[in-house]
C-alpha cells in the first residue's frame, strides 16, 4: 500500500492506497512546530485506527509547500515507519511539461493536482481550482503541458487579515451566505469573503480561458477544502476532493 502525504499551510492531508483505491484520508494541523516524534507517533495511530498495518506501506509520497516541516515529516516516516519518502521536487518524474518561466517557483501541490486531472480528463484543456490557504487557479492544456496560473488570498487568510487590521472586525464562520446584502457585520463579512470570491473566479475562469484555451472551451475542476460551498454556482464541472492524494499516487508509481 502507498501513503501520499501533502504538506500544505494549514494541514498536513494525507491518505492510503490500496492499488488505485483510497482506504482512508487524514488531517493534521500544520499551526505549530512539529517534532518527527509527535508526526511519527501519530501516523502510527492514524494508520492502527483505521485498521491499517504500518508494515503494509511499502512506498511513501510527499508533496509540500512548507520547507520548514520537511525534515521532521520525513525522519517520521523513516524512523516510525522504515521508508525514505519520494519527495515531489525538481527531477522527480511527473509526465507533465511545465511552460512557466521559472518551473522551480512552482508549488508541488499544483503539480500534483495538474498530474492526477490529466490522468481523470485526457485530451482535455483543464482549469484547476485549489480552494486552499491560498485559492489557486492552474491551467494545463489537452498536450501535457502546465501554461501557468494565478494565486489570491483563501477565505480563511482573507479573514484573518480583516480580523487583523481592523479593530472592530472580528473571526466569523466561513459559510455560503442567504444573500449578498448583509445586515449585520457579520453577515456584511461572510458575504464579502464569499462573492468577493466568487466573482474573483469567475473573472480570473473567463479571463483565463480566453487566453489559453481561445478555441475550445477547457474543464474546470474544483478541489480543496472550501470548494463544495460554491457547489451550486455554477463555477466548475467537477468537484475532486482528493485531487492532490490522487496526483501523488501517480507520481510514485512513475518514480
Amino acid at each position: 500500500m502507498k501513503l501520499c502525504i501533502d504538506i500544505g499551510n494549514t494541514h498536513v492531508f494525507g491518505g492510503v492506497f490500496d492499488q488505485t483505491d483510497l482506504r482512508f484520508r487524514f488531517r493534521y494541523p500544520t499551526s505549530q512546530a512539529t517534532t518527527s516524534d509527535q508526526f511519527g507517533l501519530f501516523l502510527k495511530g492514524v494508520l492502527r485506527e483505521n485498521q491499517c498495518d504500518p508494515n503494509a506501506i511499502d512506498a511513501i509520497g510527499i508533496s509540500s509547500v512548507v520547507p520548514s516541516l520537511d525534515y521532521s515529516i520525513i525522519a517520521a516516516c523513516i524512523k516510525y515507519l522504515g521508508i525514505t519518502p519520494t519527495q515531489l521536487k525538481p527531477g522527480i518524474k511527473t509526465g507533465l511539461r511545465i511552460e512557466v518561466k521559472n518551473p522551480v517557483e512552482l508549488g508541488a501541490d499544483r503539480i500534483a493536482n495538474a498530474v492526477a486531472a490529466l490522468a481523470q480528463f485526457p485530451n482535455k484543456h483543464l482549469l484547476i481550482l485549489d480552494f486552499g490557504t491560498a485559492t489557486t487557479l492552474c491551467a494545463i492544456n489537452k498536450k501535457g503541458a502546465y501554461l501557468g496560473g494565478s494565486i489570491m488570498p483563501g477565505m480563511k487568510i482573507s479573514m484573518q487579515a480583516l480580523n487583523d487590521n481592523a479593530a472592530k472586525l472580528s473571526p466569523v464562520d466561513i459559510l455560503k451566505p442567504t444573500k449578498a446584502l448583509g445586515q449585520t457585520t457579520i453577515s456584511n463579512i461572510q458575504s464579502g469573503l464569499y462573492y468577493g470570491q466568487l466573482g474573483a473566479l469567475r473573472e480570473l475562469i473567463t479571463r483565463i480561458s480566453q487566453e489559453a484555451f481561445p478555441d475550445e472551451k477547457p474543464v474546470v475542476l474544483a478541489t480543496g477544502g472550501y470548494a463544495h460551498l460554491f457547489a451550486e454556482e455554477n463555477l466548475y464541472d467537477v468537484h475532486l476532493q482528493d485531487l492532490v492524494l490522487h496526483g501523488m499516487r501517480l507520481i510514485l508509481e512513475r518514480n
